[in-house]
């Protein structure tokens, strides 16, 4: 099992920046990928960024040159710094690990944290 706390949600104006944390405890060592994922009202969840434990990134294209995604392995925590907001940034983030074991792979979600950008 892997818990998920996340945090720094908030509410910015357009241009605005923030940064949230997420900090993994529990089986961390079968974590492979952390990443960061968002759902906006009346739409479906989707990626933001992702990072491996070796630290490749993935970026959505729509969050490219403004959100950077990172980890501190000493800390067990990833987190999402995003420059330049929209409107269109406005959603529920979620921390998301991947982990496998046996075999196995799954997921594990954090509570969210609100992100609102407004215009």
């Amino acid at each position: 099992q892997v818990q998920l706390v996340e945090s720094g949600g908030g509410l910015v104006h357009t241009g605005g920046s923030l940064r949230l944390s997420c900090q993994a405890s529990g089986s961390i060592f079968s974590i492979y990928r952390m990443g960061w994922y968002r759902q906006a009202p009346g739409k479906q969840r989707e990626l933001a960024a992702t990072i491996t434990n070796g630290g490749a990134t993935n970026y959505a294209d729509s969050v490219k040159g403004r959100f950077t995604i990172s980890r501190d392995n000493a800390k067990n925590t990833v987190y999402l710094q995003m420059n330049n907001l929209e409107p269109e940034d406005t959603a529920l983030y979620y921390c998301n690990a991947k982990t496998i074991a046996s075999g196995t792979i799954r997921d594990y979600w954090g509570q969210g944290a609100q992100v609102t950008v407004s215009s």
